[in-house]
């Protein structure tokens, strides 16, 4: 035998060696893409239910929202009115406020008796129904013309 089959033949026990120590290994590798196929191959059908479930969320999430709009522009005018009456109700008080505020100022003989007696209270309930028949009285004649 001369060298080179000497060579050829390590070489050869050599790679025998080496095919036997990575045996396992190999095997491990081929079991692990062997699962990565069949997870895979799963995937296609995941992802469609997917896709089918969150169509059906965001269908009922804008038939959810087209129920509040509508119920939204149902209720505006209602806001409105409430808004209305506040800011009616709030010049009333004001302009009733207003008068009150002068006549008391107008009137010191009053304010003084009224304060010595201790009459704040029916004084500014008096002076409140006197503006109240003069406000409905004022306006009464408005709506006859």
């Amino acid at each position: 035998m001369d060298w080179l089959g000497i060579g050829v033949t390590i070489i050869g026990i050599a790679l025998f060696v080496l095919v036997i120590l990575l045996i396992k290994p190999l095997l491990k590798l081929a079991g692990v893409l062997r699962n990565l196929q069949n997870t895979t191959s799963k995937l296609p059908e995941q992802v469609e239910e997917l896709t089918d479930q969150v169509k059906d969320t965001l269908h009922m999430g804008n038939k959810t929202l087209h129920e509040v709009n509508k119920q939204v522009k149902e209720l505006t005018p209602i806001f409105h009115m409430v808004g209305d009456a506040t800011r009616a109700a709030n010049s009333i008080s004001a302009s009733m406020t207003n008068a009150i505020m002068q006549v008391r100022n107008s009137k010191s003989e009053g304010n003084a008796f009224t304060s010595k007696n201790h009459l704040e209270g029916i004084y500014g309930l008096v002076t409140l129904a006197y503006f109240i028949m003069q406000y409905n009285k004022k306006h009464n004649t408005i709506d006859m013309n």
